[in-house]
Protein backbone atom coordinates (compact mmCIF):
# COMPACT_ATOMS: atom_id res chain seq x y z
CA UNK A 1 0.00 0.00 0.00
CA UNK A 2 1.05 3.61 -0.82
CA UNK A 3 -1.40 6.01 0.75
CA UNK A 4 -0.08 8.33 2.76
CA UNK A 5 -1.81 8.21 6.36
CA UNK A 6 -3.70 11.22 6.07
CA UNK A 7 -5.80 10.13 3.25
CA UNK A 8 -8.43 7.86 2.26
CA UNK A 9 -7.39 4.27 2.41
CA UNK A 10 -7.52 2.16 -0.70
CA UNK A 11 -10.03 -0.33 0.29
CA UNK A 12 -12.58 2.99 0.82
CA UNK A 13 -11.16 4.53 -2.24
CA UNK A 14 -12.52 1.54 -3.93
CA UNK A 15 -16.00 0.91 -2.46
CA UNK A 16 -16.42 5.29 -3.37
CA UNK A 17 -15.24 4.47 -7.07
CA UNK A 18 -17.29 1.52 -7.97
CA UNK A 19 -20.86 2.39 -6.16
CA UNK A 20 -19.89 5.47 -8.58
CA UNK A 21 -19.68 3.82 -11.87
CA UNK A 22 -22.31 1.94 -10.51
CA UNK A 23 -24.81 4.87 -9.92
CA UNK A 24 -24.16 6.36 -13.09
CA UNK A 25 -24.82 3.23 -15.47
CA UNK A 26 -28.46 3.34 -13.84
CA UNK A 27 -29.42 6.01 -15.50
CA UNK A 28 -30.58 3.88 -18.20
CA UNK A 29 -33.79 3.65 -15.67
CA UNK A 30 -34.70 7.22 -15.95
CA UNK A 31 -33.87 7.36 -19.93
CA UNK A 32 -30.57 8.87 -19.88
CA UNK A 33 -27.79 6.84 -21.19
CA UNK A 34 -24.62 8.73 -19.27
CA UNK A 35 -22.22 5.43 -20.11
CA UNK A 36 -22.95 4.55 -23.50
CA UNK A 37 -19.95 5.89 -25.03
CA UNK A 38 -17.57 3.77 -23.05
CA UNK A 39 -15.28 1.44 -25.45
CA UNK A 40 -15.80 -1.69 -26.42
CA UNK A 41 -13.56 -4.17 -28.26
CA UNK A 42 -13.70 -6.93 -30.42
CA UNK A 43 -11.80 -9.54 -31.68
CA UNK A 44 -10.35 -8.59 -34.73
CA UNK A 45 -8.25 -9.28 -38.11
CA UNK A 46 -8.75 -5.66 -39.50
CA UNK A 47 -7.58 -3.40 -36.30
CA UNK A 48 -9.90 -0.29 -37.63
CA UNK A 49 -13.15 -2.68 -37.08
CA UNK A 50 -12.03 -3.67 -33.28
CA UNK A 51 -13.24 -0.53 -31.32
CA UNK A 52 -16.54 0.80 -31.13
CA UNK A 53 -18.53 2.52 -28.23
CA UNK A 54 -20.30 -0.13 -26.04
CA UNK A 55 -24.26 0.89 -26.64
CA UNK A 56 -25.30 0.54 -30.37
CA UNK A 57 -27.06 4.32 -29.66
CA UNK A 58 -23.34 5.95 -29.97
CA UNK A 59 -22.44 3.74 -32.63
CA UNK A 60 -22.56 4.96 -36.63
CA UNK A 61 -24.47 2.99 -38.75
CA UNK A 62 -25.19 2.92 -42.38
CA UNK A 63 -27.72 0.69 -44.75
CA UNK A 64 -30.51 0.33 -47.13
CA UNK A 65 -33.67 1.09 -45.24
CA UNK A 66 -35.60 -1.93 -45.07
CA UNK A 67 -38.54 -1.61 -42.97
CA UNK A 68 -39.75 2.32 -41.36
CA UNK A 69 -41.98 2.05 -38.36
CA UNK A 70 -42.60 5.71 -37.45
CA UNK A 71 -38.93 7.35 -36.38
CA UNK A 72 -37.82 3.43 -35.52
CA UNK A 73 -35.52 2.27 -39.01
CA UNK A 74 -34.81 -1.10 -39.90
CA UNK A 75 -31.52 -1.43 -41.96
CA UNK A 76 -29.76 -3.94 -43.98
CA UNK A 77 -26.45 -3.62 -43.57
CA UNK A 78 -23.19 -4.11 -45.88
CA UNK A 79 -22.62 -7.05 -44.34
CA UNK A 80 -26.21 -8.81 -44.77
CA UNK A 81 -27.18 -7.81 -41.27
CA UNK A 82 -30.00 -5.60 -39.71
CA UNK A 83 -29.97 -2.62 -37.34
CA UNK A 84 -32.96 -0.90 -35.73
CA UNK A 85 -32.05 2.82 -35.84
CA UNK A 86 -34.00 5.96 -34.45
CA UNK A 87 -34.19 8.68 -36.96
CA UNK A 88 -34.37 12.18 -36.15
CA UNK A 89 -36.11 14.66 -37.16
CA UNK A 90 -39.05 14.51 -40.23
CA UNK A 91 -38.74 11.21 -41.81
CA UNK A 92 -41.42 11.39 -44.15
CA UNK A 93 -39.46 11.73 -47.06
CA UNK A 94 -37.61 8.58 -45.87
CA UNK A 95 -38.92 5.63 -47.62
CA UNK A 96 -37.61 1.70 -48.19
CA UNK A 97 -34.29 1.78 -49.95
CA UNK A 98 -33.20 4.63 -49.37
CA UNK A 99 -29.90 4.53 -48.38
CA UNK A 100 -29.56 6.01 -44.07
CA UNK A 101 -26.92 7.30 -42.36
CA UNK A 102 -26.61 8.13 -39.17
CA UNK A 103 -23.39 9.68 -37.40
CA UNK A 104 -22.16 8.32 -33.73
CA UNK A 105 -18.55 8.66 -31.86
CA UNK A 106 -15.91 6.53 -33.91
CA UNK A 107 -14.03 3.85 -31.86
CA UNK A 108 -10.66 5.67 -31.41
CA UNK A 109 -12.88 8.76 -29.61
CA UNK A 110 -14.66 5.84 -27.60
CA UNK A 111 -11.12 5.16 -26.53
CA UNK A 112 -10.26 8.56 -25.18
CA UNK A 113 -13.54 9.54 -23.75
CA UNK A 114 -12.81 6.47 -21.63
CA UNK A 115 -9.32 7.49 -20.75
CA UNK A 116 -10.37 11.14 -19.89
CA UNK A 117 -13.23 9.72 -17.93
CA UNK A 118 -11.35 7.24 -15.55
CA UNK A 119 -8.11 10.12 -15.62
CA UNK A 120 -10.87 12.11 -13.94
CA UNK A 121 -12.26 10.04 -11.52
CA UNK A 122 -8.65 8.13 -10.68
CA UNK A 123 -7.57 12.13 -10.29
CA UNK A 124 -10.04 12.52 -7.62
CA UNK A 125 -8.92 9.38 -5.57
CA UNK A 126 -5.44 10.46 -5.81
CA UNK A 127 -6.05 13.22 -4.18
CA UNK A 128 -8.72 11.85 -1.63
CA UNK A 129 -5.50 9.58 -0.94
CA UNK A 130 -3.62 12.05 -0.52
CA UNK A 131 -0.81 11.74 -2.95
CA UNK A 132 1.14 13.43 -5.42
CA UNK A 133 -1.64 14.22 -7.89
CA UNK A 134 0.46 14.80 -11.16
CA UNK A 135 2.93 12.16 -10.66
CA UNK A 136 -0.39 9.83 -10.89
CA UNK A 137 -1.49 11.80 -13.93
CA UNK A 138 1.58 11.06 -15.65
CA UNK A 139 1.68 7.42 -14.26
CA UNK A 140 -1.98 6.32 -14.65
CA UNK A 141 -1.47 8.22 -18.16
CA UNK A 142 0.97 5.61 -19.64
CA UNK A 143 -0.74 2.73 -17.43
CA UNK A 144 -3.97 3.23 -19.67
CA UNK A 145 -2.70 3.26 -22.56
CA UNK A 146 -0.03 0.65 -22.24
CA UNK A 147 -2.40 -1.98 -20.65
CA UNK A 148 -5.64 -0.84 -23.66
CA UNK A 149 -2.53 -1.92 -26.37
CA UNK A 150 -1.82 -5.44 -24.30
CA UNK A 151 -5.36 -5.68 -23.81
CA UNK A 152 -6.25 -4.60 -27.42
CA UNK A 153 -3.40 -7.03 -29.01
CA UNK A 154 -5.43 -10.21 -26.64
CA UNK A 155 -8.35 -9.37 -28.88
CA UNK A 156 -6.34 -10.22 -32.41
CA UNK A 157 -8.02 -13.24 -34.08
CA UNK A 158 -4.94 -15.71 -34.23
CA UNK A 159 -4.72 -15.33 -30.54
CA UNK A 160 -8.63 -15.00 -29.03
CA UNK A 161 -10.96 -16.81 -31.77
CA UNK A 162 -12.72 -19.90 -30.72
CA UNK A 163 -13.34 -22.72 -33.15
CA UNK A 164 -16.61 -22.03 -33.90
CA UNK A 165 -15.62 -18.64 -35.00
CA UNK A 166 -12.63 -19.19 -37.42
CA UNK A 167 -14.86 -19.18 -40.76
CA UNK A 168 -16.35 -15.75 -39.35
CA UNK A 169 -12.78 -14.19 -39.20
CA UNK A 170 -11.77 -16.47 -42.48
CA UNK A 171 -8.88 -17.84 -40.84
CA UNK A 172 -7.67 -21.69 -40.75
CA UNK A 173 -6.26 -21.19 -37.10
CA UNK A 174 -6.44 -19.80 -33.40
CA UNK A 175 -4.87 -20.29 -30.11
CA UNK A 176 -8.66 -19.97 -29.03
CA UNK A 177 -7.43 -17.91 -25.99
CA UNK A 178 -10.34 -15.75 -26.54
CA UNK A 179 -10.37 -12.37 -25.54
CA UNK A 180 -9.34 -12.62 -21.59
CA UNK A 181 -5.90 -13.41 -23.25
CA UNK A 182 -5.46 -9.38 -23.20
CA UNK A 183 -5.15 -10.09 -19.78
CA UNK A 184 -2.19 -12.52 -19.76
CA UNK A 185 -0.38 -10.28 -22.31
CA UNK A 186 -1.24 -7.26 -19.85
CA UNK A 187 0.42 -9.27 -16.91
CA UNK A 188 3.57 -10.22 -19.36
CA UNK A 189 4.17 -6.65 -20.51
CA UNK A 190 4.10 -5.51 -17.24
CA UNK A 191 6.74 -8.30 -15.64
CA UNK A 192 8.76 -7.03 -18.84
CA UNK A 193 8.58 -3.79 -17.68
CA UNK A 194 9.04 -4.10 -14.00
CA UNK A 195 11.83 -6.24 -13.93
CA UNK A 196 14.05 -5.02 -17.29
CA UNK A 197 12.60 -1.40 -17.56
CA UNK A 198 13.67 0.82 -13.54
CA UNK A 199 12.76 4.22 -15.10
CA UNK A 200 9.80 3.32 -16.81
CA UNK A 201 8.57 1.24 -13.64
CA UNK A 202 9.42 4.40 -11.51
CA UNK A 203 7.16 6.53 -13.74
CA UNK A 204 4.70 4.20 -13.35
CA UNK A 205 4.85 3.33 -9.48
CA UNK A 206 2.59 6.01 -8.59
CA UNK A 207 -0.61 4.54 -10.52
CA UNK A 208 0.30 1.03 -10.33
CA UNK A 209 -2.16 0.07 -7.60
CA UNK A 210 -3.15 -3.60 -8.21
CA UNK A 211 -5.56 -4.11 -5.00
CA UNK A 212 -6.93 -0.80 -5.94
CA UNK A 213 -8.22 -1.70 -9.01
CA UNK A 214 -9.07 -4.99 -8.56
CA UNK A 215 -11.29 -3.86 -5.66
CA UNK A 216 -13.17 -1.46 -7.85
CA UNK A 217 -13.83 -3.77 -10.38
CA UNK A 218 -14.94 -6.05 -7.69
CA UNK A 219 -17.66 -3.61 -6.77
CA UNK A 220 -18.66 -3.25 -10.11
CA UNK A 221 -18.64 -6.94 -11.16
CA UNK A 222 -21.67 -7.36 -8.01
CA UNK A 223 -23.91 -5.75 -10.48
CA UNK A 224 -23.37 -7.74 -13.00
CA UNK A 225 -23.35 -10.81 -11.01
CA UNK A 226 -26.90 -9.60 -9.32
CA UNK A 227 -28.30 -9.94 -12.90
CA UNK A 228 -27.23 -13.75 -13.50
CA UNK A 229 -28.39 -14.86 -10.08
CA UNK A 230 -32.02 -13.00 -10.95
CA UNK A 231 -32.20 -14.37 -14.54
CA UNK A 232 -31.30 -17.86 -12.60
CA UNK A 233 -31.51 -17.38 -8.49
CA UNK A 234 -31.62 -21.43 -8.10
CA UNK A 235 -28.34 -21.57 -9.07
CA UNK A 236 -26.97 -18.42 -7.87
CA UNK A 237 -28.03 -19.47 -4.34
CA UNK A 238 -26.55 -23.01 -4.61
CA UNK A 239 -23.40 -20.97 -5.71
CA UNK A 240 -23.57 -18.51 -2.49
CA UNK A 241 -23.84 -21.43 -0.36
CA UNK A 242 -21.77 -23.93 -1.16
CA UNK A 243 -19.50 -20.90 -1.94
CA UNK A 244 -19.65 -20.60 2.26
CA UNK A 245 -19.10 -23.49 2.90
CA UNK A 246 -16.16 -24.09 1.10
CA UNK A 247 -14.21 -21.40 2.62
CA UNK A 248 -15.47 -22.01 6.16
CA UNK A 249 -13.24 -26.09 5.50
CA UNK A 250 -10.62 -24.73 3.88
CA UNK A 251 -9.73 -21.96 6.75
CA UNK A 252 -10.18 -24.72 9.53
CA UNK A 253 -7.11 -26.47 7.28
CA UNK A 254 -5.23 -23.62 5.45
CA UNK A 255 -3.98 -21.64 8.40
CA UNK A 256 -3.16 -24.25 11.14
CA UNK A 257 -1.39 -26.29 8.85
CA UNK A 258 0.56 -23.06 7.33
CA UNK A 259 1.66 -22.09 10.79
CA UNK A 260 2.52 -25.31 12.05
CA UNK A 261 4.84 -25.65 9.11
CA UNK A 262 6.51 -22.05 9.55
CA UNK A 263 7.26 -22.73 13.07
CA UNK A 264 7.72 -26.32 13.39
CA UNK A 265 10.02 -26.84 10.54
CA UNK A 266 11.54 -23.20 9.14
CA UNK A 267 11.65 -22.02 12.97
CA UNK A 268 9.47 -18.85 12.42
CA UNK A 269 8.91 -16.04 15.21
CA UNK A 270 5.34 -15.94 16.15
CA UNK A 271 5.33 -12.57 14.56
CA UNK A 272 6.61 -14.09 10.95
CA UNK A 273 4.43 -17.51 10.59
CA UNK A 274 0.95 -15.67 11.63
CA UNK A 275 1.07 -13.25 8.75
CA UNK A 276 2.81 -15.67 6.68
CA UNK A 277 -0.02 -18.41 7.13
CA UNK A 278 -2.58 -15.90 6.50
CA UNK A 279 -0.95 -14.55 3.47
CA UNK A 280 -0.30 -18.41 2.10
CA UNK A 281 -3.78 -19.75 3.16
CA UNK A 282 -6.38 -16.92 3.45
CA UNK A 283 -6.42 -13.88 1.24
CA UNK A 284 -2.93 -12.86 0.39
CA UNK A 285 -2.05 -9.12 0.36
CA UNK A 286 -5.30 -8.30 2.52
CA UNK A 287 -5.11 -10.93 4.84
CA UNK A 288 -1.21 -10.36 5.58
CA UNK A 289 -1.66 -6.59 6.01
CA UNK A 290 -4.77 -7.06 8.44
CA UNK A 291 -2.97 -10.12 10.88
CA UNK A 292 0.52 -8.26 10.58
CA UNK A 293 -1.71 -5.28 12.10
CA UNK A 294 -3.49 -7.08 14.67
CA UNK A 295 -0.56 -8.53 15.75
CA UNK A 296 1.19 -5.82 15.85
CA UNK A 297 4.22 -6.88 13.85
CA UNK A 298 6.98 -4.97 12.36
CA UNK A 299 5.97 -2.93 8.69
CA UNK A 300 8.59 -4.80 6.72
CA UNK A 301 6.90 -8.29 7.64
CA UNK A 302 3.34 -7.87 6.27
CA UNK A 303 5.21 -6.04 3.47
CA UNK A 304 7.91 -9.20 2.64
CA UNK A 305 4.87 -11.93 2.78
CA UNK A 306 2.89 -9.81 0.35
CA UNK A 307 5.61 -9.23 -2.31
CA UNK A 308 5.78 -13.05 -2.25
CA UNK A 309 2.06 -13.12 -2.09
CA UNK A 310 2.32 -11.46 -5.47
CA UNK A 311 4.71 -12.91 -6.82
CA UNK A 312 3.00 -16.81 -6.35
CA UNK A 313 -0.39 -15.24 -7.78
CA UNK A 314 1.70 -14.48 -11.14
CA UNK A 315 2.91 -17.64 -10.99
CA UNK A 316 -0.71 -19.40 -10.60
CA UNK A 317 -2.70 -17.28 -13.45
CA UNK A 318 -0.36 -18.87 -15.83
CA UNK A 319 -0.61 -22.01 -14.86
CA UNK A 320 -4.05 -22.97 -12.97
CA UNK A 321 -6.31 -21.83 -15.65
CA UNK A 322 -5.03 -23.47 -18.00
CA UNK A 323 -4.78 -26.70 -16.03
CA UNK A 324 -8.45 -26.51 -15.10
CA UNK A 325 -8.92 -26.10 -18.68
CA UNK A 326 -7.48 -29.53 -19.49
CA UNK A 327 -8.68 -31.53 -16.32
CA UNK A 328 -11.65 -29.71 -15.28
CA UNK A 329 -13.83 -28.50 -18.60
CA UNK A 330 -16.69 -31.00 -17.74
CA UNK A 331 -16.71 -29.49 -14.19
CA UNK A 332 -16.47 -25.89 -14.92
CA UNK A 333 -17.84 -23.95 -11.14
CA UNK A 334 -15.38 -26.57 -9.40
CA UNK A 335 -12.82 -24.95 -11.95
CA UNK A 336 -14.37 -21.27 -10.75
CA UNK A 337 -14.19 -22.14 -6.80
CA UNK A 338 -10.88 -23.93 -7.09
CA UNK A 339 -9.53 -20.35 -8.71
CA UNK A 340 -11.05 -18.70 -5.36
CA UNK A 341 -9.52 -21.17 -2.88
CA UNK A 342 -6.45 -21.07 -4.78
CA UNK A 343 -4.88 -17.91 -6.25
CA UNK A 344 -4.33 -15.87 -3.06
CA UNK A 345 -5.30 -12.22 -4.15
CA UNK A 346 -8.21 -10.47 -4.80
CA UNK A 347 -7.00 -9.34 -8.42
CA UNK A 348 -5.20 -13.13 -9.02
CA UNK A 349 -8.35 -14.82 -7.93
CA UNK A 350 -10.75 -12.88 -9.60
CA UNK A 351 -8.99 -12.71 -12.86
CA UNK A 352 -8.21 -16.32 -12.95
CA UNK A 353 -11.28 -17.14 -12.32
CA UNK A 354 -12.17 -14.71 -15.52
CA UNK A 355 -9.90 -16.61 -17.51
CA UNK A 356 -10.88 -19.78 -16.60
CA UNK A 357 -14.54 -18.69 -17.41
CA UNK A 358 -13.23 -17.87 -21.06
CA UNK A 359 -11.10 -21.16 -21.31
CA UNK A 360 -13.71 -23.78 -19.92
CA UNK A 361 -16.42 -22.23 -21.97
CA UNK A 362 -14.17 -21.90 -25.11
CA UNK A 363 -13.23 -26.04 -24.42
CA UNK A 364 -16.64 -26.81 -23.54
CA UNK A 365 -18.01 -25.87 -26.53
CA UNK A 366 -15.18 -27.62 -28.64
CA UNK A 367 -15.46 -30.85 -26.98
CA UNK A 368 -18.75 -31.07 -26.44
CA UNK A 369 -21.08 -28.57 -28.19
CA UNK A 370 -22.20 -26.79 -25.12
CA UNK A 371 -22.34 -23.00 -24.96
CA UNK A 372 -22.32 -21.92 -21.35
CA UNK A 373 -23.80 -18.93 -20.40
CA UNK A 374 -20.65 -16.32 -19.24
CA UNK A 375 -19.79 -15.44 -16.44
CA UNK A 376 -21.10 -18.20 -13.76
CA UNK A 377 -17.62 -19.85 -13.49
CA UNK A 378 -16.56 -16.31 -12.49
CA UNK A 379 -18.96 -15.75 -10.42
CA UNK A 380 -18.19 -18.86 -8.44
CA UNK A 381 -14.37 -17.81 -8.07
CA UNK A 382 -15.49 -14.25 -6.76
CA UNK A 383 -18.07 -16.04 -4.25
CA UNK A 384 -15.82 -17.78 -2.74
CA UNK A 385 -12.94 -14.95 -2.69
CA UNK A 386 -15.79 -12.69 -0.94
CA UNK A 387 -16.27 -14.64 1.51
CA UNK A 388 -12.88 -15.21 2.65
CA UNK A 389 -11.99 -11.47 2.58
CA UNK A 390 -15.27 -10.94 4.76
CA UNK A 391 -13.67 -13.19 7.35
CA UNK A 392 -10.64 -11.38 7.06
CA UNK A 393 -12.08 -8.72 9.79
CA UNK A 394 -12.89 -11.80 12.23
CA UNK A 395 -9.65 -13.86 11.70
CA UNK A 396 -7.52 -10.38 12.85
CA UNK A 397 -9.71 -9.99 15.47
CA UNK A 398 -9.06 -13.03 16.57
CA UNK A 399 -5.39 -13.26 16.39
CA UNK A 400 -5.38 -9.51 18.18
CA UNK A 401 -7.29 -11.02 21.26
CA UNK A 402 -4.93 -14.47 21.28
CA UNK A 403 -1.64 -12.37 20.66
CA UNK A 404 -2.47 -9.80 23.91
CA UNK A 405 -3.75 -12.52 25.89
CA UNK A 406 -1.38 -15.51 24.79
CA UNK A 407 1.25 -14.08 22.99
CA UNK A 408 2.23 -10.77 24.15
CA UNK A 409 0.38 -10.25 27.42
CA UNK A 410 0.72 -6.59 28.42
CA UNK A 411 -0.81 -5.16 31.67
CA UNK A 412 -3.72 -3.49 30.99
CA UNK A 413 -4.03 -3.83 27.00
CA UNK A 414 -7.48 -4.51 25.75
CA UNK A 415 -8.53 -5.82 22.85
CA UNK A 416 -11.53 -3.82 21.09
CA UNK A 417 -14.70 -5.33 18.92
CA UNK A 418 -14.39 -2.22 16.92
CA UNK A 419 -11.03 -3.66 15.34
CA UNK A 420 -13.25 -6.33 13.33
CA UNK A 421 -14.80 -3.36 11.46
CA UNK A 422 -11.38 -1.54 10.76
CA UNK A 423 -10.10 -5.22 9.62
CA UNK A 424 -13.29 -5.43 7.60
CA UNK A 425 -12.33 -4.99 3.64
CA UNK A 426 -14.75 -1.91 3.10
CA UNK A 427 -14.79 -2.90 -0.89
CA UNK A 428 -17.02 -5.81 -0.29
CA UNK A 429 -20.19 -3.66 0.98
CA UNK A 430 -19.88 -2.52 -2.32
CA UNK A 431 -20.30 -5.90 -3.83
CA UNK A 432 -22.72 -6.93 -1.73
CA UNK A 433 -24.82 -3.40 -2.29
CA UNK A 434 -24.62 -3.55 -6.26
CA UNK A 435 -25.17 -7.92 -6.07
CA UNK A 436 -28.47 -6.96 -4.08
CA UNK A 437 -29.16 -3.93 -5.67
CA UNK A 438 -29.79 -5.39 -9.48
CA UNK A 439 -30.75 -8.69 -8.06
CA UNK A 440 -33.64 -6.60 -6.33
CA UNK A 441 -34.58 -4.47 -9.79
CA UNK A 442 -34.04 -7.37 -11.98
CA UNK A 443 -35.75 -10.59 -9.44
CA UNK A 444 -39.37 -9.66 -10.28
CA UNK A 445 -38.68 -9.07 -13.83
CA UNK A 446 -37.44 -12.23 -14.29
CA UNK A 447 -39.92 -14.24 -11.86
CA UNK A 448 -42.51 -13.20 -14.17
CA UNK A 449 -40.80 -13.69 -17.70
CA UNK A 450 -39.96 -17.31 -16.43
CA UNK A 451 -42.87 -19.09 -16.76
CA UNK A 452 -44.10 -17.06 -20.04
CA UNK A 453 -40.84 -18.37 -21.55
CA UNK A 454 -41.25 -21.63 -20.63
CA UNK A 455 -44.64 -21.78 -22.28
CA UNK A 456 -43.81 -20.10 -25.69
CA UNK A 457 -40.87 -22.53 -25.76
CA UNK A 458 -43.87 -25.59 -25.98
CA UNK A 459 -45.30 -23.41 -28.00
CA UNK A 460 -42.35 -23.22 -30.40
CA UNK A 461 -41.99 -27.24 -30.03
CA UNK A 462 -45.24 -27.66 -30.97
CA UNK A 463 -45.29 -25.14 -34.26
CA UNK A 464 -42.16 -27.01 -35.72
CA UNK A 465 -44.10 -29.76 -35.36
CA UNK A 466 -47.21 -29.08 -36.99
CA UNK A 467 -44.99 -27.59 -39.93
CA UNK A 468 -43.63 -30.95 -40.16
CA UNK A 469 -47.25 -32.27 -40.41
CA UNK A 470 -47.68 -29.83 -42.26
CA UNK A 471 -45.15 -31.55 -45.29
CA UNK A 472 -46.27 -35.15 -44.70
CA UNK A 473 -50.20 -34.32 -44.48
CA UNK A 474 -50.77 -31.71 -47.34
CA UNK A 475 -54.55 -32.86 -47.24
CA UNK A 476 -54.82 -31.45 -43.57
CA UNK A 477 -53.47 -27.99 -44.68
CA UNK A 478 -56.19 -25.48 -43.73
CA UNK A 479 -56.56 -27.41 -40.05
CA UNK A 480 -52.97 -27.52 -39.36
CA UNK A 481 -52.30 -23.71 -40.94
CA UNK A 482 -54.81 -22.82 -37.88
CA UNK A 483 -53.29 -24.37 -35.33
CA UNK A 484 -50.03 -22.65 -36.49
CA UNK A 485 -51.76 -19.16 -36.92
CA UNK A 486 -53.14 -19.85 -33.41
CA UNK A 487 -50.59 -20.77 -31.65
CA UNK A 488 -48.26 -17.91 -33.08
CA UNK A 489 -50.91 -15.79 -31.62
CA UNK A 490 -50.46 -16.93 -28.36
CA UNK A 491 -46.99 -16.57 -28.23
CA UNK A 492 -47.51 -12.57 -29.75
CA UNK A 493 -50.29 -12.53 -26.61
CA UNK A 494 -47.61 -13.75 -23.93
CA UNK A 495 -44.22 -12.05 -24.99
CA UNK A 496 -47.07 -8.70 -25.32
CA UNK A 497 -47.84 -9.57 -21.60
CA UNK A 498 -44.29 -9.50 -20.21
CA UNK A 499 -43.02 -6.61 -23.13
CA UNK A 500 -42.74 -3.79 -19.54
CA UNK A 501 -40.66 -6.82 -17.77
CA UNK A 502 -38.05 -7.39 -20.64
CA UNK A 503 -37.98 -3.76 -21.13
CA UNK A 504 -36.33 -3.62 -17.85
CA UNK A 505 -34.32 -6.78 -18.43
CA UNK A 506 -33.05 -5.09 -21.19
CA UNK A 507 -32.18 -1.69 -19.81
CA UNK A 508 -30.47 -4.04 -16.54
CA UNK A 509 -28.50 -5.75 -19.10
CA UNK A 510 -27.20 -2.35 -20.89
CA UNK A 511 -26.42 -0.99 -17.80
CA UNK A 512 -24.46 -3.69 -16.83
CA UNK A 513 -22.39 -3.91 -19.96
CA UNK A 514 -21.50 -0.38 -19.43
CA UNK A 515 -20.65 -0.27 -16.45
CA UNK A 516 -18.70 -3.75 -17.46
CA UNK A 517 -16.63 -1.08 -19.86
CA UNK A 518 -14.98 0.20 -16.92
CA UNK A 519 -14.83 -3.03 -14.94
CA UNK A 520 -13.02 -4.60 -17.34
CA UNK A 521 -10.40 -1.80 -17.84
CA UNK A 522 -10.01 -2.28 -14.31
CA UNK A 523 -9.08 -5.78 -14.56
CA UNK A 524 -6.25 -4.86 -17.16
CA UNK A 525 -4.93 -2.52 -14.84
CA UNK A 526 -4.64 -4.71 -12.34
CA UNK A 527 -2.70 -7.74 -14.46
CA UNK A 528 -0.66 -5.22 -15.76
CA UNK A 529 0.24 -3.55 -12.01
CA UNK A 530 0.71 -6.80 -10.82
CA UNK A 531 3.60 -7.48 -13.16
CA UNK A 532 4.48 -4.06 -13.11
CA UNK A 533 5.53 -4.53 -8.96
CA UNK A 534 6.79 -7.84 -9.21
CA UNK A 535 10.56 -7.23 -8.99
CA UNK A 536 11.88 -10.59 -8.64
CA UNK A 537 15.52 -9.97 -7.89
CA UNK A 538 15.00 -7.17 -5.89
CA UNK A 539 13.19 -9.66 -3.58
CA UNK A 540 15.67 -12.28 -3.41
CA UNK A 541 18.59 -9.88 -2.50
CA UNK A 542 16.20 -8.43 0.48
CA UNK A 543 16.41 -12.31 2.09
CA UNK A 544 13.04 -13.72 0.76
CA UNK A 545 14.16 -16.82 -0.29
CA UNK A 546 13.53 -18.76 3.48
CA UNK A 547 9.58 -17.53 3.34
CA UNK A 548 9.55 -18.53 -0.24
CA UNK A 549 10.84 -22.14 0.79
CA UNK A 550 7.35 -21.96 3.41
CA UNK A 551 5.40 -20.17 0.38
CA UNK A 552 6.25 -23.18 -2.04
CA UNK A 553 6.11 -26.48 0.28
CA UNK A 554 2.51 -24.86 1.21
CA UNK A 555 1.28 -23.92 -1.76
CA UNK A 556 2.25 -26.75 -4.07
CA UNK A 557 2.62 -29.57 -1.36
CA UNK A 558 -1.14 -29.31 -0.31
CA UNK A 559 -3.13 -25.69 -0.57
CA UNK A 560 -3.50 -25.97 -4.21
CA UNK A 561 -4.61 -29.51 -3.59
CA UNK A 562 -7.12 -28.86 -0.77
CA UNK A 563 -8.82 -26.63 -2.65
CA UNK A 564 -9.37 -28.73 -5.68
CA UNK A 565 -10.92 -31.36 -3.55
CA UNK A 566 -13.00 -28.76 -1.46
CA UNK A 567 -14.12 -27.48 -4.30
CA UNK A 568 -14.92 -30.78 -5.74
CA UNK A 569 -16.56 -31.79 -2.94
CA UNK A 570 -19.18 -28.85 -3.15
CA UNK A 571 -19.47 -28.00 -6.78
CA UNK A 572 -19.09 -31.11 -8.53
CA UNK A 573 -21.88 -31.51 -10.68
CA UNK A 574 -23.44 -27.87 -10.10
CA UNK A 575 -23.52 -26.07 -14.12
CA UNK A 576 -23.73 -23.15 -15.22
CA UNK A 577 -27.20 -22.55 -17.41
CA UNK A 578 -26.35 -23.30 -20.93
CA UNK A 579 -27.02 -20.57 -23.79
CA UNK A 580 -29.85 -22.01 -25.93
CA UNK A 581 -29.51 -21.09 -30.07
Amino acid sequence: MNEKAAGISEDWLSLFLGIFIFMVSLGLFVGSDLLGWGISTKIWTDPTKAMSTVSSKFQPVKGEIAKIDGHKLTLKLADGKEAVVTAEGDVASLKAGDTYEKKGISGMTALFLTYAAMLIVMLVGARLMAINVGKFAVGFTVLFWLSYLCWFTGHYAHIAATKNQLAGFKISWALSLTPEAGFIVALIVGLLVGNFFPKLSETLKEAARPELYIKTAIVIMGAMLGLKAAESFTLASAVLFRGFCAIVEAYLIYWAVVYYVARRYFKFSPEWAAPLAAGISICGVSAAIAVGGAIRARPIVPIMVSSLVVIFAVVEMLILPFAAQIFLWSEPLVAGAWMGLAVKTDGGAVASGAITDALIRAKALEMAGIKYQEGWITMASTTVKMFIDIFIGVWAFVLAIVWCTKVECKPGEKVRAVEIWQRFPKFVIGYVATFLLLLFICFPSTKAIAPVDSEIKKLTTEIASLEKKLVANPADEAAIKTQIGHSKDLIKSLNSSVKEQKDMLSKAKLATDESNTFRVMFFVLTFFSIGLVSNFKKLWEEGIGRLAAVYVICLFGFIIWVGLFISWLFFHGVKPPVVIG
